[in-house]
């Protein structure tokens, strides 16, 4: 038996669970879209992010991929360039081991990359922890509990953005913070969690505010079973969440997202959900997106 699902506020369109036709990546692995591009993937070693830094670099990007283990870094770089084969003989890959919390070590992330390539056109802040769901807040330790998660998944796309887009302005790039569906959803014992996603859709709003030329998206990459422990939020019974989506969800969805057609950019600033059919979001809610600001922070009265 489980509990009622908490109502989580969501756009009423096709709800996808794996890749399909509008965001199909073959386009872009087979053309060049994405040659000569530079792209920087944090939190990058496994799960969502691995997937995401794999899909760019089969899109012929030079990727750039970040953790705070560099044997770690090591291994998921060689699977990459395993995965990739003789189809993409020449492909780069950098792996630089750094804390996203640490502001001088993305700094140094940042800095190498441009001095290796010489530009930065896409940064994807993917690294980021669930916390216990377990207990009210009160019952935690205060920091490893609930800061620790503040700091890894706010903290940390801070630090990727602040160095970040000062070279993603001057390319027209693309910034992407990972966020999360939960910020939509009031569910009990999740409150570092949930209150760390909204935060970050706020600070892509302001990045996208303050620097106009860049193309900055805060998304829901689906339900994605990790290693992480799985989220069970509020008493008993529990509510389990569905079924999971495939890691190739997101990934594809930011290739379409970031891939310099300009065909998405109403998005930019606002948080969307690689479940949303984008054909559907574009075709029935782009004119009430950009008329009525939807998809933000907002106070509203109805």
């Amino acid at each position: 038996m489980t509990s009622t699902p908490p109502v989580i506020r969501n756009l009423p369109v096709t709800d996808r669970h794996d890749v399909y036709d509008a965001i199909s990546p073959e386009i872009y692995f087979s053309g060049s879209t994405f040659r000569d591009k530079v792209v920087l993937v944090a939190g990058a070693s496994k799960g969502i992010g691995y997937s995401i830094a794999s899909f760019y670099a089969r899109a012929g990007a030079t990727v750039v991929i970040v953790s705070r283990y560099q044997n770690t870094l090591d291994e998921a770089k060689g699977r990459i360039l395993s995965e990739l084969g003789a189809s993409k003989p020449s492909a780069e890959i950098l792996a630089l081991a750094a804390d996203v919390t640490d502001p001088k070590a993305i700094a140094g992330v940042v800095a190498k990359c441009v001095e290796k390539y010489g530009r930065l056109d896409v940064a994807v802040a993917n690294a980021a922890i669930g916390g216990s769901w377990d207990k009210r807040f009160t019952e935690g330790d205060p920091y490893e509990d609930w800061w620790k998660v503040m700091e890894v998944n706010l903290r940390g796309p801070y630090n990727v953005a602040h160095y970040a887009l000062p070279q993603l302005e001057k390319t027209g790039g693309s910034f992407v913070a990972v966020s999360s569906l939960a910020c939509q959803a009031s569910l009990p014992f999740a409150s570092a969690y949930s209150v760390s996603k909204s935060a970050l859709n706020r600070l892509v709003e302001y990045t996208a505010l303050e620097y106009p030329l860049v193309k900055s998206f805060a998304i829901h990459p689906g339900r994605i079973i990790t290693k992480a422990p799985k989220p069970r939020a509020g008493p008993p019974p529990k509510w389990e969440p569905p079924a999971a989506d495939t890691l190739e969800l997101p990934a594809a969805t930011l290739l379409k997202l970031t891939d310099g057609s300009g065909r998405f950019d109403f998005l930019s600033g606002r948080f969307l959900s690689a479940n949303w059919d984008l054909e559907e979001v574009e075709r029935e809610w782009k004119n009430d997106i950009v008329e009525k600001d939807m998809l933000v922070t907002r106070f509203s009265v109805v």
